[in-house]
């Protein structure tokens, strides 16, 4: 199994639109981050496809680790400290 790449080590904030479709990244590789550009193609990752339910600002992680996905739950934070070790 492939790891994700780290696209960033910090949330990006996003402005959703209610009942806009989105596609976040989970390969890490996209070069429009957070979302998803096709540069997946050819591996085991699959962008995560949803409809926003309001219009809101968010924060999408970019660490690829979270356990909220798409949003940013703070693990980016254990990120950087082993990094800064």
């Amino acid at each position: 199994m492939d790891l994700p790449k780290v696209a960033d080590t910090c949330p990006k904030q996003v402005e959703l639109e209610a009942g806009k479709k989105y596609a976040y990244c989970t390969c890490g590789m996209s070069e429009n981050q957070p979302f998803c550009d096709g540069k997946h193609s050819g591996s085991e990752f699959t962008p995560i496809v949803f409809k926003a339910d309001e219009t809101k600002t968010a924060h999408f992680c970019q660490c690829k680790k979270t356990g909220n996905s798409p949003y940013c739950d703070g693990t980016h934070n254990s990120l950087n400290q082993q990094t800064e070790q």
